[in-house]
């Protein structure tokens, strides 16, 4: 009896194991084996960053076969997100309001909603990795250096439990806000807004802050029925508004109150992203560190100021801060194709696209001196492959605010649901890599490679679509040239409406600011080019303006005659710009004067 008992534990517990046996294998038969590099066992492909746009990233590749590594220097996955707490999304649509950032941006969407809650978005992130076989995740890991042959990126090393280890991929996707990796590997970058010569300017930082006690019915009854400001409104997650009051509020240091976005969290909390701290260096940790105390000491006085001003804020109470700045700029890498201001505006499409984009060129304010502005809105565009491939360094792509975008147009593309269409592609792309072994800069040459990406990526439910860009009514102005170069060079914005103001008259700061800057933009672009300032008078007539466009000219202080023959001598002052004037003691419009200092500033580059 004994026998027999043992006999039949015995045999069940080989068929446990058999079974066991069995189920692992049938696990595993979906699991990369990962690449053999330099007689080291290594991935396909490392993530570095578990930002929204890292964690696309990771998850396309995984899906797509790859033995994929995840990296990220924090305790959970998200970042922006998640631990800068900024949960209200950035949505972009296109002509007919079709959700234009599909794929795992939509899946998360679908999920979570418009306005989150920052911990079940954190358990999201997080169950959406550990799901995925291929990926093994390294949190409290931090990126130390790349590891190059040549200009080949190899793998990084990383700080990981206090030791140095090294990883190797045969491909790498930077996820980092600033571009970490790419710039440690000695891809060139320029910084904030010096591409249109502005150099040392950034948008302000945020610093995300939770308050309780708000009357949330009240909330929403203010801001949709009571406060007729037709920019405001609520539901019952989400509230934006309070502009006017918030406009009253006189910070203590160098910040700016500004109407909040407002989203309720489950624990019935809110978040308040309003505060805008100037003068933080988002590459200095220091720095980074700083502007949080900076804005901790703030908030207090913004809590009480609630309270006073904004209805349904009559008994908040200050819970704590994210733990993260919203940094909205630092690094853009120059890779094969960098997206314009033209490129976002015209709505262009481009042959190579891998998502679209349609969010308001939104640039932030800068210091207290000035408010940003809404460069203009368009209505679709496509975001580059080339723009995700950096130059000089190979087996690299770079995703997120810091791709190769110019920094005007970064002001729609930086938003997280088109970072996120960029890192699928980023996966998808380099599983034909691999695949195909060949290196990404010569898939931005190849209508082979690119159309596998694109329809890869259709079938994993992105949104890619082959368009006629819809025209810009300004682009039918007799003016829009000069509009567009002066646009490039930061000198005119249409806002939400598209409209440049192309009949208002010029003023003295208008002609002397935008001339002034022509002619140094124009110097340090150009050296042969003397860097001259030319100062205005209170009143602008039409001959006066083409006097003053002369001197920048010249040097030197012409007769109105001569002027004109100077500029209509060099093509600056073309038969279409003196057609538009009918007495040149009148005061010049808009359309006149930016046309005028556009055809000045491109002689000037080609002097």
């Amino acid at each position: 009896m004994k026998l027999r008992f043992r006999e039949l534990a015995l045999s069940i517990i080989l068929l446990i194991c058999f079974v066991a046996g069995v189920f692992y294998l049938w696990e595993q038969k979906d699991i990369a084996p990962g690449p053999v590099i330099n007689n080291r066992p290594g991935y396909d492909v490392i993530v570095v960053g578990g930002e929204p746009e890292g964690i696309a990233a990771a998850v396309s590749a995984a899906r797509n076969g790859l033995k994929t590594l995840l990296i990220e220097d924090d305790y959970a996955l998200g970042g922006l997100f998640t631990l800068g707490q900024l949960n209200f999304l950035d949505m972009n649509h296109g002509p007919k309001h079709e959700l234009l950032t599909r794929g795992i941006f939509e899946e998360f969407y679908k999920a979570m909603g418009n306005a989150f809650d920052v911990e079940e978005a954190k358990e999201y992130f997080f169950n959406l990795v550990h799901k995925e076989k291929n990926i093994t995740l390294k949190l409290n890991t931090a990126f130390v250096e790349p590891i190059m042959e040549g200009n080949k990126i190899m793998g990084v090393r990383v700080k990981e439990k206090g030791e140095v280890k090294e990883y190797l991929g045969l491909r790498v996707i930077d996820a980092t806000v600033d571009a970490d990796v790419a710039a440690a590997a000695g891809v060139p970058y320029t910084i904030g807004a010096e591409d249109y010569g502005e150099k040392g300017t950034l948008m302000g930082v945020t610093l995300v802050f939770r308050v309780a006690g708000v009357n949330w019915d009240r909330v929403v009854k203010y801001l949709k029925y009571e406060d007729n400001d037709p920019h405001s409104g609520a539901d019952q997650v989400a509230a934006w508004g309070y502009g006017k009051e918030a406009r009253e509020y006189k910070p203590r240091d160098k910040m700016r109150f500004r109407g909040p976005n407002i989203a309720r969290q489950k624990d019935g909390t809110v978040l308040i992203n309003a505060l805008l701290i100037f003068g933080v260096d988002g590459l200095d940790s220091k720095s980074k560190a700083e502007g949080i105390e900076r804005g901790k000491r703030e908030i207090p006085y913004i809590i009480e100021f609630m309270r006073q001003k904004f209805p349904g804020f009559e008994n908040a109470r200050f819970v704590g801060t994210a733990e993260q700045l919203y940094v909205r700029e630092t690094r853009h890498i120059i890779g094969e194709y960098r997206l314009t201001i033209t490129d976002v505006l015209e709505n262009r499409d481009h042959w190579d696209r891998i998502g679209h984009g349609s969010y308001p060129v939104d640039v932030q304010p800068t210091s207290p001196s000035n408010f940003g502005n809404v460069i203009g809105v368009p209505d679709i565009y496509s975001i580059p492959f080339r723009s995700l491939v950096p130059l000089k360094v190979d087996d690299l792509l770079v995703v997120g605010r810091s791709a190769s975008y110019d920094s005007l147009p970064h002001g729609s593309a930086r938003v997280i649901p088109v970072g996120m269409v960029a890192g699928e592609a980023a996966g998808v792309a380099s599983a034909y890599s691999i695949q195909n072994n060949v290196i990404f800069r010569d898939m931005t040459k190849s209508k082979e490679a690119i159309t596998w990406v694109q329809e890869r990526l259709k079938k994993q439910g992105a949104y890619l679509v082959e368009y006629t860009p819809p025209r810009p009514k300004v682009m039918d102005h007799w003016a829009y040239p000069g509009v567009r170069v002066m646009r490039e060079l930061g000198l005119i914005e249409g806002g939400y409406t598209n409209d440049y103001g192309l009949e208002r008259k010029a003023t003295k700061w208008s002609m002397e600011n935008k001339l002034n800057k022509v002619l140094r933009l124009a110097h340090e672009r150009n050296s042969r080019v003397p860097l001259r300032k030319v100062e205005i008078p209170p009143v602008v007539t039409g001959e006066n303006m083409v006097m003053f466009v002369a001197e920048g000219l010249s040097g030197e202080k012409l007769s109105f005659s001569e002027s004109l023959a100077l500029l209509k001598g060099k093509g600056i002052l073309t038969r279409e710009i003196e057609s538009r004037v009918t007495d040149w003691k009148e005061i010049p419009d808009f359309a006149q004067m930016l046309s005028l200092l556009a055809n000045l500033y491109e002689h000037l580059l080609k002097q």
